[in-house]
């Protein structure tokens, strides 16, 4: 087990470094280089050295020939120095002088001349130093002796010539050795950054340019462990987590792609079932497209839309799409319990009832009909169930939580839209019974008081006849002729005030219309006087101001006995209407007719109905002024829509 052990035990594989690949190849190029200068600069030292002692060999020579003169015509002083300066020069090439530098470069050959010269010399000092004085023929053997020795200088020189020769061969091999060495350091050095950096770097440039068009599976192969291994690797992991992120990034965007695919799907559909209820105009058109349309967008087999009473015990066919006749005619009215679907309570939402699986006890012509599933959505209104929406299935449907969502949400608009429809059918009935409230009223204070007289004066001429009172029937009969005049003008009144229409924009053409009119019954004369420029009133204000007007004319028409009539309009900083007389006037806190207090009583119940203000000042024998003021900035949708 231990062997295992060790044998699973890695040693660390030793990292070298970018820095460290480039300063061993530079430190081993910089040693070759100083090792080659090094080498040169002693080859040179040498050469200069073994320079200096042939120039001090040749001096010997000189010293030589000097000394053979000296003999001959010099003193013994400068004999003995000119000898001691040779031998100075022999030390010299013996010992060497670094400082010069002068050294000999030494080898056998060297050597032996150079003992030859030693040895030679000895002899020839010898006798120049001695005090006997040569002979004649003493001194030609002693001039061939010179020679002799000057030879073996020579001979010495030559030994050291060709020392230097070989040296300066040496430094030529060093110098071509050097201008070798720079020229492979340079291509060395070319390699190795080519192979060091260049090489990785492109690879990395190659893998990035991979990347850049898309190729998320590029990778770099990483064959060092130096900085730009490294790099590789770390290159490597960066493509392959964007690799990673990418194809989670393209299932994401299909993931999202569908759901706003399902939105819009959801959203067109609501458009549809709202644009639908918006411009039907019957809640049967409402009914029977909605189930249409939600058979289609839910994939239903069919669907029934069915409407309940208050207590929910009665469920109504309202509309069907795609159900068998058989089924209609059954299902036309459904009690509570009696089959799957109701009762539904606002708070249970939508169900999905297996068929087979349902109450046994329940009617079975569903599951005859060829249903498995049945759908039942609730059609809930402020927390009240109005009914509900069956969707008829031939398999078992798999619905989302969004579908459900949207399927109540389709139905709640569909309660929505009926519920308005019922709103706007009782505005309607609302409005008319507005408008029998008012014939009524304007029929009872006009036509009716004066159809009550004459009932009277009907019994009052059956009296008269049966009494055989000939100036009675006559006196009756002008108060039926009287009455029924003033019941035909009180006709021809109303009529007046019905078939008088408004302009949407201005007031204007319909008061002129009216001041015309009556001018025409009355023979009076009419003045309009409009002052400024106001926003324009809505139809449904402007109905009740000629209203107020047109019962204005009215009681003028009946009560004042006036010639003249002004009506004037200032229309800033509010609307204000003025209808004056120059007629008898009355005293509004007295005993007037109860006839003009009924007309009162009207004008102010329309001026209530669009929040205006009515005042009437008169007095006796000064005419009357009716004064109508509407409440500032008057917008139609502040104002209930009142028909007239």
């Amino acid at each position: 087990m231990r062997t295992l052990q060790l044998a699973s035990v890695t040693t660390p594989v030793r990292r070298w470094t970018l820095t460290t690949k480039l300063a061993v190849t530079g430190g081993l190029f910089l040693c070759l280089a100083l090792a080659s200068i090094a080498l040169t600069l002693w080859v040179t030292w040498r050469l200069e050295g073994g320079a200096a002692a042939v120039n001090e060999a040749g001096r010997m020579r000189m010293l030589t020939y000097r000394l053979a003169l000296t003999e001959e015509v010099g003193s013994t002083a400068q004999l003995e120095m000119q000898v001691a300066r040779f031998q100075q020069s022999l030390q010299v090439l013996k010992d060497g002088d670094p400082s010069r530098p002068l050294f000999v470069p030494w080898d056998d050959e060297t050597r032996q001349r150079f003992q030859a010269v030693q040895s030679a010399w000895s002899s020839l000092a010898g006798h120049w130093t001695s005090s006997v004085p040569s002979s004649p023929d003493n001194k030609v053997g002693e001039l061939a002796e010179v020679d002799r020795f000057v030879a073996l200088i020579d001979a010495f020189v030559s030994s050291i010539e060709r020392q230097l020769a070989y040296w300066t061969a040496i430094l030529n091999i060093f110098q071509m050795a050097m201008m070798v060495l720079a020229i492979g350091s340079a291509v060395a050095l070319m390699y190795a950054g080519y192979l060091l950096v260049l090489n990785p770097v492109g690879r990395l440039q190659r893998g990035l340019e991979r990347v850049e068009q898309g190729d998320f599976e590029a990778r770099v192969d990483v064959d060092s462990n130096d900085e730009f291994g490294v790099l590789a690797d770390g290159f490597n992991q960066m493509a392959e987590t964007l690799q990673s992120l990418y194809q989670n990034l393209e299932a994401k965007v299909r993931e999202k792609t569908a759901g706003l695919e399902a939105k819009q799907r959801q959203l067109a559909a609501l458009y549809e079932i709202s644009a639908h209820i918006a411009e039907a105009d019957t809640l049967d058109e409402i009914a029977q497209g909605f189930a249409q349309k939600v058979r289609r967008i839910a994939d239903a087999d069919a669907v029934a839309v069915r409407w309940s009473d208050e207590a929910h015990q009665r469920y109504w066919l309202l509309a069907s799409d795609c159900l068998p006749e058989s089924l209609v005619k059954e299902e036309a009215c459904v009690h509570a319990g009696d089959c799957h679907c109701g009762p539904v309570a606002p708070e249970q939402g939508m169900r999905v009832i297996p068929i087979q699986a349902a109450n046994p006890t329940a009617r079975s012509h569903c599951s005859q009909a060829g249903y498995q599933t049945v759908v039942s959505i609730p059609v809930n209104l402020h927390q009240r169930c109005l009914g509900e929406v069956d969707l008829f299935y031939r398999h078992d449907p798999e619905l989302s939580q969004e579908q459900r969502a949207m399927m109540e949400t389709m139905a709640s608009h569909l309660a929505g839209g009926m519920e308005s429809m019922r709103a706007a059918s009782l505005e309607r009935e609302a409005a008319v019974a507005e408008e029998r409230s008012m014939l009524a009223r304007e029929l009872h204070d006009s036509i009716a008081q004066s159809l009550a007289f004459m009932k009277i004066q009907v019994q009052l001429l059956r009296d008269a006849v049966r009494k055989t009172d000939a100036g009675g029937i006559d006196r009756v009969i002008g108060e039926l002729d009287e009455g029924l005049r003033e019941s035909y003008s009180h006709v021809r009144e109303l009529l007046l005030h019905f078939r008088t229409r408004t302009n949407e924009e201005d007031i204007e053409p319909a008061l002129r219309t009216t001041l015309q009119k009556f001018e025409h019954q009355t023979g009076l004369k009419t003045h309009l006087s409009l002052e400024g420029h106001g926003l324009p009133l809505p139809p449904d204000v402007q109905i009740q101001v000629l209203h107020v007007v047109q019962e204005s004319l009215s009681n003028i028409r009946k009560h004042a006995a006036a010639t003249e009539v002004w009506v004037t309009v200032q229309q800033e900083p509010r609307w204000q209407f003025v209808v004056q007389d120059n007629g008898c006037g009355f005293d509004p806190q007295g005993q007037a007719r109860g006839e003009t207090h009924v007309g009162l009583h009207i004008m102010s119940e329309r001026a209530q109905r669009i929040g205006a203000e009515l005042a009437v000042q008169s007095r006796s024998g000064e005419g009357t002024a009716v004064t109508l003021t509407l409440p500032p900035r008057v917008a139609p949708e502040h104002l209930p829509d009142i028909t007239p």
